[in-house]
């Protein structure tokens, strides 16, 4: 059941609160006994992981980014002190090391994604938001042409509109709807319906709200591209605890990125294409690297087909190899294994956080998104309120997470349609706020909407979570149960 804030205070005796966390941890096993079918982890945290532990880490923060495993990094200097790399731009010895390496990186993705090489292109990015920029100024919208994106979209595929609407493309977006910020199925038929068959449309979603943690159906890729659509899968959040079969469901575009799953390298993205639907990409400039021949006299160029045509500069060739390794390491603990874990996590601090109450009854916590771990990832978004019902700010309880050596997250999580729908802001206020002056700070939105939360707080797990970290969140939960918003 929803979470809410009770409108009736009842003074009743708060016989949720935690005991030890030896006590505790007995009653989750108990309740979850898969559990211990984890342990791999546990051994993994301790020995390859072992930075969290040492320095007292509590990491809640899995959906801003995965965390490097220290055989990650060893292997990859490892490979570094014994091998010589050069630009791959060449066919020299040490540009031919770089581009085999490369190559076989990309050999390694499209197997770990189970996507078949005569369908997809394997396309190297500097992250996810690098990926989407390239299906958004690439795609041939038109006057005909309809961009459609859920309400939940990350700001990246949420900038794609701008490059539809300077095409003339007409926009249009999906809603959530409360409590559970799942999607309005009946719009979306409606919507798939609605569509030019002559002109080019596309249909971006995530497989996994960076928000609110819900998961949408992945059978809505078929169902769109059945009604004449191309489909943009943003699966940043998706991935990271969640296997993506591309024999199983076949979108047009899957854009994320690698240090979402194991932490390391920063600053390498994917854009995986169906090579029917790269085609149709259009690309407004050249580059170094995307083209074979470019002239200045004879003001020509041509660019490169598939990948290279798309990759632009010099790719980050000496961190590209480390990717492999990363996937290598997801391969070797398996999905089921970190999908498991995770949810069970999930589950517990669910619960224990939506019981939590003040001492006259009300609620501390109201989550947004599912309150069980069904449709839903390891990702949770919440806002504390004191016993009157008034929202804490969410970046004080970001503070006190702080000094209790907790990284969690406060914000909106560059995901503005599932903030405004969860925190309840409406157009004609957003509208207003605007409104007010030219250049606007995320201080001057805070300011004009006081009376209203403008963020959330948002806990996140994965591969290396533990119940320990779960225990704490819940106590440091607990530190705000009958204090007033402005004790804080």
């Amino acid at each position: 059941m929803k979470s809410k804030v009770n409108s009736q205070p009842i003074f009743v005796k708060n016989t949720n609160s935690l005991l030890s966390v030896e006590e505790e941890q007995q009653k989750f096993l108990t309740e979850y006994p898969n559990f211990q079918l984890t342990s791999i982890l546990d051994e993994l945290r301790k020995n390859d992981y072992a930075n969290l532990d040492h320095q007292g880490h509590i990491y809640l923060d899995f959906t801003g980014a995965g965390l490097y495993a220290h055989s990650q990094v060893q292997k990859h200097q490892d490979l570094l002190k014994n091998t010589v790399f050069g630009n791959p731009h060449s066919s020299n010895p040490t540009s031919l090391a770089a581009t085999h390496l490369i190559e076989r990186t990309r050999e390694t993705i499209l197997t770990f994604f189970n996507a078949d090489p005569q369908e997809y292109v394997c396309i190297i990015t500097n992250n996810a938001s690098g990926a989407l920029k390239l299906v958004g100024e690439s795609y041939p919208f038109s006057n005909n042409s309809h961009y459609l994106l859920t309400y939940d979209n990350h700001n990246s595929v949420n900038g794609i509109r701008e490059f539809a609407r300077a095409k003339g493309a007409q926009i249009n977006y999906i809603p959530v709807l409360l409590p559970d910020l799942q999607i309005d199925q009946q719009e979306l038929s409606c919507q798939l319906k609605n569509i030019d068959p002559a002109a080019h449309s596309l249909f971006a979603y995530p497989a996994q709200s960076n928000f609110s943690g819900v998961q949408h159906s992945l059978e809505w890729i078929q169902v769109a591209q059945e009604a004449g659509w191309d489909v943009l899968l943003d699966a940043a959040a998706f991935v990271p605890t969640n296997s993506l079969d591309l024999q199983k469901y076949h979108p047009d575009f899957v854009t994320l990125s690698f240090y979402k799953m194991f932490g390391y390298p920063t600053g390498v993205g994917l854009l995986l294409a169906r090579r029917e639907a790269l085609n149709k990409l259009q690309r407004p400039w050249f580059a170094g690297g995307t083209i074979t021949v470019a002239s200045v006299k004879g003001d020509k160029y041509y660019l490169h087909q598939g990948a290279e045509g798309f990759e632009d500069g010099t790719l980050d060739y000496l961190n590209i190899p480390a990717v492999e390794i990363g996937l290598k390491h997801f391969t070797s603990i398996g999905y089921e294994t970190i999908h498991n874990r995770v949810m069970d996590l999930t589950g517990w601090l669910i619960k224990k956080l939506a019981n939590i109450r003040h001492s006259n009854g009300r609620n501390l916590i109201s989550i947004y998104g599912p309150e069980n771990t069904q449709n839903r990832g390891g990702t949770i978004a919440m806002n504390f309120y004191d016993p009157e019902g008034h929202f804490i700010d969410h970046l004080r309880v970001e503070a006190r997470a702080n000094q209790q050596g907790i990284s969690l997250r406060s914000g909106c999580f560059c995901n503005p349609g599932d903030g405004e729908m969860a925190l309840g802001l409406s157009a004609d206020e957003l509208t207003s706020c605007f409104a007010i002056k030219t250049n606007f700070e995320y201080q001057d939105f805070r300011s004009c909407l006081a009376e209203k939360s403008t963020g959330a707080v948002r806990v996140s797990l994965g591969l290396v979570s533990n119940f320990e970290d779960v225990y704490k969140m819940v106590k440091l939960a607990e530190s705000f149960v009958d204090l007033k918003y402005h004790e804080v």
